[in-house]
This record gives structure tokens, C-alpha cells and sequence, in this order.
């Protein structure tokens, strides 16, 4: 061995470099920047979820539990199911529930088949007058639903539809919001796709259920959820058109439960979980489309 390799002094190991945190574009992002975002993102989710969480341990616990007490407890010393129980022995709730699922049933199936046949029809044929009817569908989303109540309810009685399901429906069946996001989310298709399809001699109707429809399927959860929701939430309009208690909605109901017992807020927390049940029930069951979001029509490599 030489001199020179005995004075020679041994390389140093590398260091461990420190992971590097990058968002969707690549941008490093500093750790602090990182605790921020989280930060406000559990305070938005406080804000948000926590009334539910709230109502929710409100309506476990007992009568000896004081729900007033300062500092306030959030979960219950002996969580009992015994306020659902008198729900349901006060009001016929399941039967309200009944009518509010038939409603939102059937809202979601209009808004989605006829949301799904005049967006194709505004975003894909061509013939005249199409912008004056895209703009119709924009000024209609314009009018407040207060103003337009009174002629609602004098059509569904020349129709001999009020005190009926279908005349608390039939207004809300086709919604112009749901409309316009139909039409943008078809928008997004390339018309190289149905062109390719026409040559092979499809006709309109083949085009837009094998071709545009299942390309928009984002879209279209976003339609059922938006109409299930507005349906499932409506209390006006049911409560104007609605006069029989055996066809009253589960808004209506749960009103009637609140004016009678405003001073027990155990019974009214277990009749808001009971609101709130269906509405998370399906969007559990769709938010893998629901994320998608509007601009679903783009081909995928």
C-alpha cells in the first residue's frame, strides 16, 4: 500500500436526503404550508360535519343526561336508542319517510332521463333555435321558486293535482340547472367519436345511449344526488300542495314534531338524524361518480 492511500482519507457516506413534498404539478411545498392547508381543511370539517356529529350525540343520550351543561359533553354517558323509538310512537315517521322516498324517487329518475335528453339535445344536434333554448334554460335557473309558487299551485288544481305525490313531483321533475350540467358535460365529448359511429350508420338514438351516455356517468350522479337532495329537503312547496296528513313528507312531518315538542331536544335531534339518514346513505353510495365531476366527457388513454 502506498503513502498516498494510507493519508488518504476515507469518503464520507452520503447524507440521507429529506423527502420532498410536491403537489399534483410537481411544486415542492413547504412543511409548514402543508400543516396550514390541514389545518384549515379540519376547521372547514368542523364547521361542517360537527352540528351532525352534535345533533347525533344529542339524540343518544338519556333523559338524566343535562345536553345544556357547561363545558359541553359531546359523547353520552349511556347512549340509548330509546328517542327513535319515540319518534316513531309520536308521528308516523316511517310512513313520512315513505312518501319523501317515493318523491325523491322519482325526481331523481325525471331529472336524470330528461336532464340526460335535452342536455344531448343542446350540446350535440343541430337545428335552430338551439341558443335561444340554452338561454331559456339559463334565465329559468334566474327565477326564484317564491315567485313562480303561486302559478304552480293554480296549475296543479286546474290539473287536479294538489293534494296529491304527483303534484308535489311533477314542478321539480326537470330542473335547468341539471339541464346546463348535462349539456357541458356532452360538450366534452369529441365529435370525432360520434362521427366515427354515424359513418357505421348509428343512428341519434344509438349514439346517445351507447356512446355519450355512458361517458357522462360522473355527470349523471351528480344530477340524482342534486335531485334526491332537493326533493328529500323541499318543505315549501309539500307543505302549499299537500293537505292530507297520510301524504305529508317527512319535512312536514318533522316540522309538525318541532312545534309540538320544541322543548325537548332529544326527539327533535333523533327526528333530524332521521332526515339526514338517506342523503348519506346515497352519497356513500355514489361519490365514487360524484367526484368525476362535470367534465367527464374526455377520452381516457
Amino acid at each position: 500500500m502506498s503513502v498516498l492511500e494510507k493519508v488518504r482519507p476515507a469518503p464520507r457516506a452520503a447524507a440521507p436526503r429529506e423527502p420532498r413534498i410536491t403537489d399534483e404539478h410537481g411544486r415542492r411545498v413547504r412543511v409548514w404550508e402543508l400543516a396550514w392547508r390541514y389545518v384549515l381543511l379540519l376547521a372547514v370539517l368542523a364547521l361542517t360535519v360537527g352540528p351532525f356529529l352534535w345533533q347525533l350525540s344529542t339524540s343518544l343520550k338519556g333523559p338524566t343526561e343535562d345536553i345544556f351543561s357547561s363545558p359541553p359533553r359531546f359523547l353520552p354517558e349511556h347512549p340509548t336508542l330509546h328517542n327513535y323509538e319515540r319518534v316513531a310512537a309520536t308521528i308516523p315517521v316511517w310512513d313520512y319517510a315513505l312518501n319523501s322516498l317515493k318523491v325523491a324517487t322519482a325526481n331523481v329518475v325525471t331529472n336524470c332521463v330528461g336532464s340526460a335528453l335535452a342536455g344531448y339535445a343542446l350540446a350535440r344536434l343541430r337545428y335552430r333555435g338551439r341558443r335561444a333554448a340554452t338561454l331559456a334554460f339559463i334565465l329559468a335557473m334566474l327565477v326564484p321558486v317564491e315567485g313562480i309558487v303561486i302559478a304552480q299551485f293554480t296549475t296543479m288544481r286546474e290539473l287536479g293535482l294538489n293534494n296529491s305525490l304527483v303534484g308535489v313531483v311533477l314542478p321539480g321533475a326537470i330542473g335547468a340547472m341539471n339541464v346546463l350540467l348535462m349539456r357541458n358535460a356532452f360538450l366534452n365529448l369529441p365529435y370525432e367519436i360520434e362521427e366515427a359511429a354515424f359513418v357505421d350508420g348509428a343512428n341519434v338514438w344509438q349514439r346517445f345511449t351507447r356512446i355519450a351516455l355512458p361517458a357522462v356517468k360522473g355527470t349523471l350522479a351528480v344530477v340524482a344526488i342534486f335531485a334526491f337532495m332537493g326533493a328529500w329537503d323541499d318543505f315549501l312547496w309539500p307543505l302549499i300542495v299537500l293537505s292530507d296528513p297520510s301524504r305529508f313528507t317527512l319535512t312536514i312531518g318533522l316540522n309538525y314534531l318541532h312545534g309540538t315538542f320544541a322543548n325537548d331536544e332529544r326527539l327533535v335531534a333523533a327526528g333530524t338524524v332521521i332526515a339526514v339518514a338517506p342523503l348519506l346513505v346515497l352519497f356513500a353510495c355514489l361519490q365514487r361518480y360524484f367526484f368525476r365531476g362535470v367534465g367527464e366527457g374526455a377520452v381516457k388513454g
